[in-house]
């Protein structure tokens, strides 16, 4: 993958995550980790080579199709990308509102993970309003709420404390034990240790090998 006529971010990548694995992504700066999600989720295409998700060649799909997939992908963004205008509740809400889901089938679960991730109490503040770890928090709730078949985040512990970062860690653990395969950017070298998860480690735009954490 490159950007316009820029030297290639990413070169070489052969990747394969099998349905219900977990692996961090580690790397330093300017390695390709967030590039390589976003080539996952489908915000941009490869310069050259191809992508399968879900047993199909993504060049091969009908653009109309694409919505459908990206749904069955959850993404926590560094930038976090919250509505400004709609609760921290909503917010939360919202791939379950896209999917055509009643308020009435889903508001205690909703309530439940903010619960969780602690913002219990701030279920009807504005992201305005909120520290940038509560909005980090929020982002994470948002992309996992609708049990998506792959999580896809990006240092979703950057702007927690240990403890709290211990604690999405165990989320994000829970809903790898419910099916759904998780891969998780992160610098936070201690909470990868701790995971015991497998690694992937990007150095250069290539992907340097797989092993234990």
């Amino acid at each position: 993958m490159r950007y316009g006529r820029s030297p290639e971010v990413l070169r070489d990548i052969h990747l394969t995550l099998p349905n219900g694995s977990f692996h961090f992504l580690t790397g330093p700066s300017g390695a390709g980790k967030s590039s390589l999600l976003k080539l996952i989720y489908l915000a941009h295409e490869p310069s050259r080579g191809l992508i399968r998700l879900f047993g199909q060649d993504i060049a091969t799909v009908p653009r109309g199709d694409l919505p459908h997939i990206r749904r069955r992908i959850g993404v926590v963004f560094q930038e976090y990308r919250l509505l400004d205008h709609l609760s921290a509740f909503d917010n939360a809400a919202l791939p379950l509102r896209i999917a055509g889901r009643k308020i009435e089938t889903y508001r205690d679960d909703v309530a439940e993970l903010l619960g969780w991730v602690g913002l219990g109490g701030r279920m009807h503040a504005l992201p305005p309003t909120l520290s940038g770890g509560e909005k980090q928090r929020l982002a994470i709730a948002r992309a996992v709420v609708a049990r998506p078949d792959i999580l896809l985040a990006d240092e979703p512990t950057g702007n927690l404390d240990h403890e709290m970062g211990e604690r999405i860690l165990r989320l994000l653990v829970e809903l790898n034990r419910q099916g759904t395969t998780v891969l998780v950017s992160s610098h936070d070298r201690e909470l990868v240790e701790s995971s015991g998860m497998p690694v992937l480690h990007l150095d250069g735009g290539r992907l340097q090998g797989v092993g234990g954490a």
